[in-house]
């Protein structure tokens, strides 16, 4: 089932509201964004990702409805001058442990937000990993991690 939109009490009920949202192995526990006023901007989704599985995976594709576009980038922090966002096909997942997704590393960039995040607001993103699948992810709106 794809479903991207908000997350409404019934459905955060059914996903076992605790913050998390699993995939066979792979489980994507405290995601969120910062809240904002302006539309039209673009926004780090931070999150981490559990993959209990003896292999690596891949996050691929992740999709959120308050937002036009998303890209996986890596931030890169050698050479002269400050840290460079540099666009990758795929952030990885390492095997038996859990993978932070943030803007100092590798993470996904919401573009182009189509209206006002308000903090206490959650979403449910559609998020597709190599090996585990399709996941639907439970996104919160709050001013820092959880």
């Amino acid at each position: 089932m794809h479903f991207a939109g908000r997350l409404t009490l019934g459905a955060a009920v059914a996903l076992g509201w605790a913050g998390a949202c699993r995939a066979g192995d792979v489980e994507v526990v405290r995601a969120w964004v910062a809240p904002s006023a302006q539309t039209g901007i673009d926004i780090p989704i931070q999150m981490a990702v559990v993959n209990r599985a003896a292999e690596a995976d891949a996050l691929v594709r992740l999709r959120c409805p308050f937002a036009n576009f998303s890209e996986k980038v890596t931030t890169d922090r050698g050479g002269e001058g400050p840290p460079a966002k540099r666009p990758v096909q795929a952030i990885a997942v390492r095997a038996g442990g859990e993978t932070a997704l943030t803007p100092e590393g590798a993470h996904v960039m919401l573009l182009q937000t189509r209206q006002p995040l308000a903090e206490g607001e959650r979403f449910v993103c559609a998020a597709s990993f190599r090996k585990a699948g399709p996941l639907e992810v439970a996104v919160d709106v709050r001013r820092g991690p959880p």
